[in-house]
């Protein structure tokens, strides 16, 4: 008996439960978020839009939004213009302390976030600018670095090395050169980069908890509405947020799989 068909099942009912268990509780919001009842049980109630019409006329829910989407837009622009420095500088440069410098620029994620949280809250406080909206970007844009710059460095790996310097033996400076070469080339990455810093950034709770001040982000007013009490409220609230994400995220992986599938066929 052929074992192989029994392993490929076997493999695909694992894909299915690991999916199912991220994305069973999240689909239940979703379908609970258009339920006419309070409490999310079972039997559901009738289906309506009331917590939706709800979010839409709460003026903090706007204000959160707001806050979330000037961080989330802010902090991928600055995050992959770093991002992209710092992988361009790995990419064709060699120095010293270069080992230590990429270790020191992948190290915030391999963070817990309530540690890097506390730090910069107290580091902030320090600079007397803990509380402002520029205080969750600049935490934020810390975080999504690291992102930004594997995905960018990625696509430099696919470059060919001696494209530079055919442009400099034509004339071109090196700022000629990245312009016209690199950042081209670069150019899927980079908008995967802004699309995924950006989601990071906007599902982020625990620094902008910490660091927000009254500049609550939609995270941070979710956790606001959930403490003590149950209010179906959230559940419109988390759906935006997962669709929102969730577009980012697709939007980032479509691009990579794009390139991805440019370099098989090249082969």
């Amino acid at each position: 008996m052929d074992p192989r068909p029994i392993t490929k099942w076997m493999f695909y009912g694992y894909i299915a439960i690991v999916f199912s268990f991220i994305f069973l509780p999240i689909i239940a919001s979703v379908v609970f978020s258009f339920n006419s009842q309070r409490f999310p049980t079972v039997p559901l109630g009738t289906f309506s839009t009331v917590w939706y019409e709800t979010i839409l006329t709460d003026s903090d829910v706007w204000d959160a939004a707001k806050t979330s989407i000037i961080v989330a837009l802010c902090t991928s622009v600055i995050a992959t213009f770093i991002g992209f420095c710092t992988a361009y500088a790995d990419y064709r440069y060699r120095f010293f302390g270069k080992s230590g410098f990429l270790a020191l620029a992948l190290l915030p994620p391999t963070i817990p976030l309530i540690i890097m949280a506390l730090a910069m809250l107290a580091w902030f406080a320090r600079m007397g600018i803990s509380g402002q909206v520029w205080s969750v970007i600049a935490a934020h844009t810390v975080l999504t670095i690291p992102f930004a710059m594997a995905i960018i460095r990625l696509r430099l790996n696919d470059i060919d090395p001696q494209l530079e310097a055919a442009a400099w033996n034509l004339g071109a400076t090196e700022w000629v050169a990245v312009r016209n070469i690199i950042l081209p080339f670069s150019k899927p990455a980079i908008i995967a980069s802004l699309c995924l810093t950006a989601a990071v950034s906007f599902d982020e709770f625990a620094v902008a908890w910490f660091v927000a001040g009254l500049n609550k982000t939609i995270p941070v007013l979710i956790m606001e509405i959930v403490t003590g009490n149950i209010d179906p409220q959230v559940n419109a609230i988390g759906s935006f947020v997962f669709l929102t994400s969730m577009t980012l995220v697709v939007l980032a992986q479509l691009l990579l799989m794009k390139r991805l599938g440019r370099k098989w066929r090249g082969r």
